[in-house]
């Protein structure tokens, strides 16, 4: 069975702490949760260190995309 997303856990520095799921989905969504309220938060909602937590998790995640692209295409045309 395939993984659907990848959740993460992030916890903020600065206060009030949140306690924070990031579940990032393979076709590109993206979904924020504070685990405290149970509500969904937008990007823009997010403090600096969180923020910077969701940057680079975001940019992992389209680094990790690119290269199974690559791959997917480089065994199409050289088998």
């Amino acid at each position: 069975m395939k993984k659907n997303c990848e959740n993460f856990r992030y916890v903020e520095k600065a206060r009030p702490c949140r306690d924070l799921t990031f579940k990032f989905y393979k076709d590109g969504r993206l979904t924020i949760i504070d685990n405290a309220t149970e509500e969904v938060i937008s990007p823009g909602d997010l403090k600096s260190d969180s923020r910077d937590f969701y940057v680079r998790r975001r940019i992992a995640f389209i680094k990790s995309q690119l290269t199974a692209a690559q791959l997917k295409y480089a065994q199409k045309h050289t088998g």
